[in-house]
């Protein structure tokens, strides 16, 4: 490899150990390499120019208001009525707070789009009210961190947004339909596993609802709900853009929140709005690294390096895909997952794409494997706060996760080798 590769990986990997942001992992090690790749004053207005391109995109617009929405419901009351929608629904049977919990996740992750907002309001909720009724602590947060992922794969989601900028311009409402068989296939394949513990673990029946305040519980929680109706059926019926369906997601959780559930008050809100701009500027930083360093790794050929090197490994296209995604769960364990969706689809979507797979279907396979980086440490995100919520630490964790981990990866590993549980929705309304 030429010497800036290896000036590129090496700082990357030392300011990783030593806990730098990554962010600044992937700024520092990419303008180190463009100082050996190109002159002194050049690189760092290469880098510039990279970085402001790689977040001028209208599509992008979409992640601030998909942030600042998801911040509304956060604290508009939104994961309280779900979770009560969730207990009528599933909660009468044994172990039924474990479902009611990866339900809730999903829902709420879908509607607010993020993965560590699942997990901070729905785990906030329902891991003590878990402990209370017997469940092992461990398990309870375990639980949380891993049904939370689902809700990225569940539209709207900011994560599938940055994958289209990566592949070159893959319809977003495509991909939102898109994950929704995947989606809805984790969820369930972790209520799977919470259905053997809890019979294994003898964890108590939930008790049944009565009509009446099923009704009421479930009416309360429509207007939640009607925003997934909203957003997904005006982007798939033509109506808006999922740009500006994020425009009206923000509209609709203001309303909601402050004049509906009324428990956001006005006085709230620029709190609100200064946090989801911070949060904002941290994501879109990352992304403006990243792109600079997608730009250096194709100004050195590394894609078609590995490409190559991918495809003379084998002639056999099941164990190339399986590579790819050995590499990618590797990937997750340690970079973010806008990181590593802006870096590595670069590299492997070409060489799926000589596999014959397509964009919209290796898309959703890579999302849902990152997603798995999320649950496990050192840097998974979503552990750490689950973590922090359950108050205990992220080594006794692991023992519940563990077939949960299992679970997943069984779930990808359909999703990656049947093309139809990605592509099928997606054709069914002529999108893809």
């Amino acid at each position: 490899m030429d010497i800036s590769v290896w000036v590129l990986l090496i700082t990357f990997v030392v300011l990783l150990f030593i806990n730098v942001p990554i962010s600044i992992c992937i700024g520092m090690a990419t303008l180190l390499t463009m100082l050996f790749t190109i002159d002194g004053g050049p690189a760092i207005t290469t880098i510039a120019q990279r970085m402001a391109g790689g977040i001028e995109s209208f599509a992008l617009l979409a992640i601030p208001f998909f942030i600042l929405s998801g911040m509304l419901m956060g604290q508009g009351g939104i994961a309280r009525r779900l979770i009560n929608f969730a207990k009528v629904m599933i909660g009468m049977l044994p172990g039924g707070l474990a479902y009611v919990n990866i339900v809730s996740c999903a829902l709420f992750g879908a509607i607010s789009g993020s993965a560590v907002a699942a997990t901070s309001a729905i785990g906030g909720f329902m891991i003590p009210v878990m402990n209370k009724e017997g469940y092992d602590k461990d398990f309870n947060a375990a639980v949380t961190v891993a049904s939370s992922t689902s809700g990225l794969l569940i539209p709207p989601s900011n994560i599938l947004i940055v994958y289209s900028l990566a592949s070159g311009g893959v319809s977003i409402a495509a991909l939102f339909i898109a994950g929704y068989l995947p989606g809805i296939l984790l969820a369930l394949s972790l209520m799977a596993v919470c259905g053997i513990w809890a019979k294994r673990k003898g964890y108590p029946v939930g008790e049944r609802t009565s009509l009446g305040d099923s009704l009421r519980i479930a009416l309360d929680a429509i207007p939640s709900l009607f925003l997934i109706v909203l957003i997904i059926g005006g982007i798939v019926g033509g109506i808006f853009t999922p740009t500006e369906a994020s425009a009206i997601a923000v509209l609709y959780a203001l309303i909601l929140s402050v004049f509906i559930y009324r428990e956001v008050s006005l006085k709230q809100l620029p709190d609100i709005l200064v946090k989801s701009a911070i949060t904002t500027a941290i994501v879109m930083f990352l992304i403006g690294t990243s792109s600079a360093m997608s730009w250096i790794l194709s100004y050195e050929n590394i894609p078609q390096s590995i490409s190559a090197g991918l495809l003379e490994l084998s002639s056999n296209p099941i164990v190339i895909l399986l590579t790819i995604n050995l590499i990618l769960l590797a990937v997750g364990i340690f970079m973010d997952m806008t990181p590593a969706v802006l870096i590595f689809t670069p590299i492997f979507l070409p060489v799926a794409s000589e596999l014959g797979m397509s964009p919209l279907h290796f898309g959703i396979m890579m999302v849902l494997n990152l997603c798995i980086g999320l649950c496990t440490p050192p840097v998974g995100s979503v552990l750490f706060v689950g973590a922090s919520i359950a108050k205990t630490s992220i080594t006794q964790l692991i023992r519940p996760l563990l077939p949960m981990y299992l679970a997943m990866f069984i779930v990808l590993m359909l999703v990656a080798y049947i093309p139809a549980l990605s592509e099928a929705l997606p054709r069914l309304f002529g999108l893809y």
